[in-house]
């Protein structure tokens, strides 16, 4: 039915992602550039980014592997699978917006690294933005990890092996 196509979930392309990993980084970029002074950005959000990222791309590997039913685990229940599937797309959508915007924010002051100060900011958002994009690559794993693989041999599915 056509209804129901309409409600589907569809997996995230690669367009969304990008537009929003360019408009974070104008942003970044736009921000940067217009305070007076450089912000103090902490450190504590490298280490944060990548356990969450570690913790995505683990969850990815069991829910994959539960989907597919592999011999020694337990089926997932489709609802947690759906709960999964909404965690990983926000978290793209999230890692994609932080990851441009903090890579905009090393580009608006990687030319004047001589100084202390930008250095830092340089360095530490060098190091935000790519651990965004970890959290970003572990949360398209994790959405892919919840599709459901296509029964060919099932009689009632009219899309089946012809």
């Amino acid at each position: 039915m056509a209804g129901e196509d309409e409600h589907r979930l569809r997996p995230t392309g690669w367009r969304v992602p990008a537009v929003l990993i360019a408009a974070g980084a104008l942003l970044g970029v736009l921000l940067t550039n217009s305070l007076p002074f450089l912000p103090v950005l902490p450190w504590s959000g490298i280490p944060t980014l990548l356990l969450l990222a570690l913790a995505e791309g683990f969850t990815a590997g069991r829910t994959r592997r539960r989907i597919q039913r592999v011999p020694g685990t337990e089926p997932m229940e489709p609802l947690s699978a759906a709960r999964l599937l909404a965690l990983a797309k926000a978290s793209a959508l999230f890692a994609s917006l932080t990851a441009g915007f903090f890579l905009g924010m090393a580009f608006a002051v990687s030319d004047t690294l001589e100084l202390p100060s930008p250095r830092e900011v340089f360095f530490t958002a060098l190091g935000t933005g790519v651990a965004s994009a970890a959290l970003l690559a572990s949360a398209l794993y994790l959405e892919y990890a919840c599709r459901v693989p296509e029964d060919e041999d099932d009689p009632d599915d009219p899309r089946g092996s012809a």
